[in-house]
């Protein structure tokens, strides 16, 4: 793996909990997308619908990883970390980042907007290239009010948390795309690469981008969509590859 300095690459995953496919269908992809985080070569790598257990899964398949799945696709050298966004009666499952540079805290808000959905904000903060910076890692709700309130607190809490100077990242499974979100988002600072679009929904045949990277303090200098077979096969949705420019960053390596 390489780094390029003053050049940090974030991907966004939703991995649909390791697991594809429907009753006696369903196979264990977990295996393979431990080989896909790795072939994607990220700084930073935000996970959505994360196992950390499952008690169902773990009896059905017999090559279920005894590791949290979190713990297990980190590529070696990379730190995993893992907050709980929902809790069932056969497990658990949230939002995970994998981050080639040091993790120096980190905290988690609940987001959930209604009893039918637990959903939540993961909060890391890193140290890139001598600088902190802000990672959150969202999965937001799939009803649109639901959405429009979740990414309202989420700017709250930008505004609460963290420095105004500070760079931020924020990416995930928004499960929605379009001109709003980025004019919502781009009130607070917060913008994305504006140039060719990038579906990631359904993975088999894309024509929406529900996943997305936003960074104020960073410049965007480019997306990226995996395609292909081995690809759509993993995960309903597809991995997005964003990468920026740190323009402070000092030389040097992770």
């Amino acid at each position: 793996m390489t780094v390029r300095d003053g050049v940090l690459r974030v991907a966004t995953y939703n991995i649909h909990k390791g697991v594809q496919g429907v009753g006696p269908l369903r196979r264990l992809e977990i295996h393979n997308l431990g080989l896909a985080v790795e072939a994607l070569d990220a700084d930073l790598v935000c996970l959505q619908e994360v196992r950390s257990l499952n008690r169902r899964e773990q009896k059905h398949f017999a090559r279920w990883p005894e590791q949290p799945q979190a713990s297990f696709l980190a590529p070696p050298g990379y730190a995993a970390v893992y907050r709980t966004n929902a809790v069932t009666r056969q497990g658990e499952h949230g939002n995970a980042l994998l981050s080639r540079w040091p993790v120096l805290a980190c905290q988690h808000e609940d987001m959930s907007d209604h009893r039918f959905e637990q959903r939540g904000v993961l909060h890391v903060q890193l140290q890139v290239y001598g600088q902190l910076v802000h990672m959150l890692v969202v999965h937001l709700g799939l009803v649109p009010a639901s959405r429009g309130r979740q990414v309202a607190q989420l700017l709250r809490l930008i505004e609460r948390d963290i420095d105004p100077l500070a760079p931020v990242l924020v990416a995930g499974d928004f499960n929605e795309g379009g001109k709003r979100l980025r004019e919502v988002m781009g009130s607070a600072g917060l913008r994305a690469w504006a140039g060719h679009a990038a579906p990631t929904f359904p993975s088999r045949l894309p024509l929406a981008q529900l996943d997305h990277v936003f960074a104020r303090g960073l410049q965007p200098l480019g997306v990226q969509v995996p395609r292909g077979r081995a690809w759509w096969r993993m995960s309903d949705h597809l991995p997005l590859i964003a990468e920026f420019a740190l323009t402070s960053a000092p030389s040097g390596d992770a």
